[in-house]
């Protein structure tokens, strides 16, 4: 079957590179599945997982938004931070859980409730990827 070479990348450097099948993933738009040979295309991302199946495997990588760009033989995902589901510190997402939980519960003037929100998206897009519930 054709692949398509697939790198994530953050400002930390590179998380992923690999030949894939399919690619999903969550954009501003919608839902995108990508295929070799798919037109050329960038997109905004979501907070969310992008899914890599090849053979009968999928891998799971955990996003905090970023862009896709899409060309027939390459894609490359520009993430802001971005985290195999084998890597992920399940203890440490947990606990940023909590604390945006912590803060969004908070009635104080001085909370940024766009910001504990977000927080609280990553923590529970990184728990769903290491739990593979996505």
């Amino acid at each position: 079957m054709k692949t398509v070479e697939v790198n994530i990348v953050t400002p930390d450097g590179p998380v992923y590179d690999a030949d894939i099948e399919m690619v999903s993933v969550k954009a501003q738009s919608g839902e995108l599945g990508i295929l070799p040979g798919h037109i050329p295309m960038v997109a905004p991302l979501e907070i969310g997982a992008v899914r890599l199946k090849k053979g009968g495997s999928t891998e799971l990588v955990a996003v905090s938004g970023g862009f896709i760009e899409v060309r027939p033989d390459k894609v490359t995902i520009l993430a802001q931070a971005a985290e195999q589901s084998n890597e992920i510190d399940i203890d440490r997402a947990k606990s940023a859980q909590e604390r945006a939980e912590k803060r969004l519960r908070q009635q104080a003037s001085d909370v940024d409730f766009k910001r504990a929100e977000l927080a609280l998206r990553r923590a529970m897009n990184r728990i769903n990827v290491f739990e593979r519930k996505i």
